[in-house]
């Protein structure tokens, strides 16, 4: 961590910095919407300053936040000194990492040193922790600088980000619809180009549902890649560690995907000691060296018509643009039982002293193996899989208390609201990577993205398809109230 007395001996020296405009700044790189990556580089090479970026994105908060309401707490004053400081750090000539003066977003299930950190709930309003989380804290060493929390709900524990600290956050494409959750407030925030970056969590998907709901893109890591220590947690959470949640990155680049996960991934603490990690290559280098399989609608869960023609667009372009295709669930899959067990382990994730007893849950982690199983027999011979992130685009707000009873309009009638959790619950519950990537609009004009899942441990493929469908299918697109 830097020094604060640093910062304030910067702050002082340093000369007064002008707000750049909305246009493109020098080498033309874009300081409302352009990717963390060329924002990275822009600040190493002089193109733009830390003070200047970091400066820029609180503008565009104060202009836009008030429609989405994305964040919890934002540091202005700490990000204004961090950034000064990482400029005084260049012009003295010291090597910058990766991101560094970066302004980057958190969610606020994460604790962060000396910045409120709640989880959405009221009994953690004035939580401030002593020290980041691991994840947090790589990012931090590799010269981010966090400009805020980003909303979510009460204990990251819905599809919707809304709660009594912060209030509601809503969709930038339109804002009676739910930006999702529960990184809702990241999405929210990267779509109207308020921060770079937003490191979010998974167990549900809260990192892909609502990049898909706010036309973003989002990486569920394979698991253990990323630290998941370091959450803020509930007096009655379980103290052991689960087998499904991940933290990972969201953002407007696959590149960006990419480059957080080289930042935070690996070991951290005292295992550091033993080993040591590197992310393996992406096994192609265009489409066309890619055989990929898909599943775009099942009677487990079938999409709505908008959904499944976009993700019917995306197969087209694809095997236009040399895509080996294959449709078809892989061999051994048993939807309905792999389900069931991702319930029981999810229940014993998050449910206060779950009842499930011992015996069952020994079965279900033999059941999750065994699914891990039928991934990796399909991933001998196909590089990715495609399916839909959920059956629907962004959804009304609805806050009703029993999130069991809720529903969800569909042309064909009303569905659970936990239906949700059944394109999704594949890649957790194997382990395996995940990335969002978004392939359109409906007749609405709300985005809608497609999951591709990747091999176990091999978290650039799937990365790097996302990539390779955004140059065929356009990618992000700023919403139309930015």
């Amino acid at each position: 961590m830097i020094d604060r007395r640093h910062l304030l001996t910067a702050l002082a020296a340093a000369p007064f910095v002008t707000r750049i405009p909305r246009a493109r700044g020098a080498a033309g790189f874009d300081p409302d919407f352009g990717s963390a990556s060329d924002a990275a580089v822009a600040i190493r090479t002089g193109v733009i300053s830390s003070r200047e970026l970091t400066a820029h994105v609180f503008d565009r908060i104060r202009k836009y936040n008030g429609r989405v309401n994305a964040f919890v707490t934002l540091v202005e004053e700490q990000a204004t000194l961090h950034a000064r400081a990482a400029d005084e750090a260049i012009a003295q000539g010291k090597p910058p990492g990766p991101l560094h003066g970066l302004p980057i977003l958190m969610k606020d299930d994460k604790k962060t040193a000396g910045i409120r950190s709640t989880c959405g709930a009221t009994m953690y309003a004035h939580n401030i922790p002593k020290e980041n989380a691991p994840a947090v804290q790589k990012l931090l060493d590799a010269g981010a600088i966090i400009v805020g929390k980003t909303n979510l709900p009460e204990w990251a524990s819905d599809f919707q980000s809304y709660n009594e600290v912060a209030g509601t956050t809503n969709n930038p494409w339109n804002p009676q619809r739910t930006s999702g959750g529960s990184t809702g407030g990241g999405a929210a925030a990267l779509a109207c180009g308020m921060g770079f970056l937003d490191l979010g969590s998974d167990i549900g998907g809260s990192i892909r549902t609502p990049s898909h709901f706010c036309g973003v893109f989002g990486h569920k890591p394979t698991i253990g890649v990323i630290s998941d220590e370091g959450f803020v947690d509930p007096p009655t959470a379980n103290p052991a560690p689960d087998r499904l949640s991940v933290n990972g990155p969201l953002a407007r680049s696959p590149r960006d995907l990419l480059l957080a996960m080289q930042v935070a991934g690996g070991p951290t603490g005292v295992e550091r000691v033993a080993y040591s990690w590197k992310l393996p290559p992406a096994r192609g280098a265009r489409l066309r060296d890619y055989r990929i399989g898909y599943v775009l609608d099942d009677p487990f869960c079938p999409v709505t018509p908008d959904v499944r023609q976009l993700l019917e667009n995306t197969i087209a372009a694809l095997g236009k643009a040399g895509v080996r295709l294959e449709q078809g669930w892989p061999a051994g899959m048993r939807i309905a039982e792999f389900y069931g067990t991702y319930f029981t382990l999810l229940g014993a994730a998050v449910l206060p002293n779950d009842p499930t007893p011992h015996r069952a849950w020994g079965a279900a982690v033999g059941q999750q193996y065994a699914a891990r199983r039928v991934w990796a027999d399909y991933f001998r011979n196909h590089d990715a899989f495609l399916m839909p992130v959920d059956f629907v685009t962004a959804f009304p707000h609805d806050h009703s208390p029993n999130m069991m009873e809720r529903k969800i309009a569909t042309p064909a009638g009303p569905r659970p609201y936990l239906d949700m959790l059944k394109w999704i619950f594949h890649a957790t519950l194997a382990g395996n990577p995940a990335t969002v990537c978004p392939v359109g609009r409906t007749p609405e004009g709300l985005p809608c993205g497609i999951q591709i899942l990747g091999p176990y441990l091999e978290d650039a493929t799937p990365i790097d398809i996302a990539g390779r469908i955004a140059e065929i299918t356009g990618g992000f697109t700023p919403p139309p109230l930015v």
